[in-house]
């Protein structure tokens, strides 16, 4: 049974999930540190082949771009488990889960349209993850 502490802890775990991904794909603007983002691409397109690379200047763009909405959205669940939380909890709880949940569905399909549905399927583990226990309100 999830309790409202509970749950505010949590909410600082999917901010980490969540915003975790930011500085890795940030480092994929720049050739000198853009590994850790090749890897990650690469594991999450799987199989681990190395045939990923980071390339093409678009690549390391949408890297940016996709580092700083990922960082961003962390710090904004993080942000959400203080006071606002406090306000409003199963409003935040609800926020937070709409958007793993809208997350999960775009970039899944995104990913099986692309020719990646491994990617899909680790995205089941990262809603897990990130989803803890917000999946149900809490009690007391």
């Amino acid at each position: 049974m999830a309790t409202i502490g509970m749950h505010k802890l949590w909410l600082k775990v999917a901010a980490v999930v969540v915003g975790s991904f930011g500085p890795i794909f940030f480092l994929g603007t720049m050739e000198a540190t853009l590994e850790p983002a090749r890897w990650s691409l690469d594991l999450l397109a799987w199989p681990l082949d190395g045939a990923t690379t980071y390339e093409h200047p678009d690549t390391r763009f949408l890297s940016a771009l996709t580092g700083g909405f990922l960082f961003g959205w962390g710090v904004t669940i993080w942000m959400l488990s203080g006071a606002v939380f406090d306000a409003a909890p199963e409003g935040v709880r609800r926020a937070v889960m709409m958007g793993l949940l809208a997350w999960f569905v775009l970039d899944s399909a995104g990913s099986i349209a692309s020719g990646n549905a491994a990617n899909a399927l680790i995205n089941v583990l990262v809603l897990l993850l990130a989803a803890g226990p917000l999946w149900q309100p809490a009690r007391g």
